[in-house]
């Protein structure tokens, strides 16, 4: 077989397979022409087929196969492209002429086998793996002395893992690529190693391995580009924008990237080359709040943090960038709009109902801003009409005082229910002078010591 069909958007969020066909906000919201100069074509692939996947059965999909064809055209896929062109110009089956591409793809992978067969045997085999240690330069003698490995050899293994990533063989390329990167000295090409394995993995869904990978491309980042600020910036929007395949799939991925993204370098990255990433940050940051371990006091107040910070971003970019869910957010901490912020997230949900990423968060999304418009409600207000409340929430009165009844017991509110007047009544307690002052004054010292350190340098 000379390739494999591409992942789909079902392989790596599973959540997709039940997605509803998106409403004309969702259409018009849609990020995909600007996430998609920063991916890879291959990333690019599950975007389309999730397109797809949500069109409706009577709408006509041309346009996203045509798309499709332009994408992989240039790709080793032969087979599946073979396919694709049949079905744009409707034909019984794939022309002849992608057969001989076909055999063109076998003979040269046949090739690539033989050529790298001794030294892929080589780091096999346990023995020549235990003699190998961490300077590469000497792996390499050790190497050339005892079993003739050149270093073209070593160059065939990048070459061949390139090879089968544009085949669709994500898994041996990511093996390819990997055991290149063991030996070679070229940092260039173990950089390009590197964004090529995490497309690898993450096209393989193996996000743990991934994350591994955005760790080294960070740490890259920093140190080869340290005198390039323009290099810099390009890259750290490509890591972001690659970065959000493990941020919505891989539950432990969420709080790391979310502090990455929260990062100094990387959110004037956002802000200043791509500020649609805002709406990924605010999706991420809400959601945490319905996430196991947040009443814990150092994870509840690292949220608490990182919500302040995204009510400050998302005030600053308002002019450059915004849409349903940063708007939420905006009308409920900034404006202290409450019929606005139910509006917004009823546009909210249709929108990450109909995004990619965001999908398979959009129940946990909903929850979470439903219950952070309560609290900012309850906060200001001592007496609460039930029903007003379930309508600024999106349920019915029945569902709103279930809703508010579980609010009560879950976050242990000073707050009690007249049913027979349908109001709640909350206590707001005075907040100590002496907890006053200590909030006030938290973060003080540190502060002027680095007013100190300023004024010394």
């Amino acid at each position: 077989m000379a390739d494999q069909q591409p992942t789909s958007a079902g392989d790596i969020n599973g959540a997709t397979a039940s997605a509803q066909p998106s409403s004309e906000i969702a259409k018009e919201q849609s990020l995909l022409p600007k996430l998609v100069p920063h991916l890879d074509r291959h990333l690019v692939f599950p975007l389309l087929n999730f397109v797809e996947e949500q069109t409706p059965e009577d709408e006509d999909i041309t346009e996203i196969t045509q798309l499709k064809y332009g994408l992989l055209q240039s790709t080793n896929m032969s087979d599946f492209i073979g396919d694709l062109y049949a079905q744009l110009h409707d034909l019984p089956e794939r022309p002849q002429e992608y057969a001989k591409k076909r055999d063109e793809v076998l003979e040269r992978r046949r090739i690539f086998e033989e050529e790298t067969e001794k030294i892929q045997n080589l780091l096999a085999d346990a023995d020549v793996i235990n003699n190998l240690r961490s300077d590469k330069v000497s792996n390499m003698n050790y190497l050339k002395e005892n079993h003739g490995v050149t270093q073209q050899m070593v160059d065939q293994l990048y070459e061949f893992g390139q090879f089968q990533y544009s085949c669709g063989d994500y898994a041996s390329a990511s093996e390819l690529l990997y055991q290149f990167r063991i030996l070679s000295t070229d940092n260039d090409k173990v950089n390009s190693a590197t964004w090529g394995k995490l497309a690898c993995d993450i096209l393989t869904v193996n996000w743990e391995s991934a994350m591994e990978e955005v760790t080294k491309l960070k740490e890259s980042i920093d140190t080869r580009l340290f005198n390039n600020p323009l290099a810099q910036l390009q890259h750290r929007s490509a890591l972001i924008h690659w970065s959000l395949f493990p941020f919505f799939n891989h539950d432990p991925a969420r709080e790391a990237l979310t502090e990455l993204f929260f990062s100094p370098t990387y959110i004037n990255t956002i802000q200043t080359s791509c500020p649609w990433i805002l709406r990924y940050l605010a999706a991420a940051v809400i959601t945490n709040r319905a996430r196991p371990g947040t009443k814990g006091n150092f994870i509840y107040g690292n949220y608490q943090k990182q919500l302040k910070d995204l009510v400050r971003i998302v005030r600053q970019e308002q002019y450059e960038y915004n849409d349903p869910v940063t708007s939420f957010v905006k009308a409920l901490y900034v404006d202290f709009d409450f019929e606005e912020a139910q509006k917004r997230l009823t546009e909210a949900d249709e929108i990450l109902r109909a995004d990619f990423f965001l999908v398979a968060a959009s129940e946990s999304f909903l929850d979470a801003a439903r219950h952070l418009i309560s609290e900012s409600y309850c906060k200001i207000h001592q007496r609460i009409d039930i029903k007003d409340l379930s309508t600024r929430l999106g349920l019915s009165h029945s569902e709103g005082e279930k809703w508010i009844v579980n609010l009560i017991r879950d976050t242990r509110v000073d707050a009690k229910i007249d049913y027979k007047a349908g109001t709640v009544i909350m206590n707001h307690p005075p907040v100590s002078v002496y907890q006053q002052v200590i909030e006030r004054t938290k973060g003080g010292f540190f502060r002027t010591q680095v007013l100190s350190a300023a004024v010394a340098r």
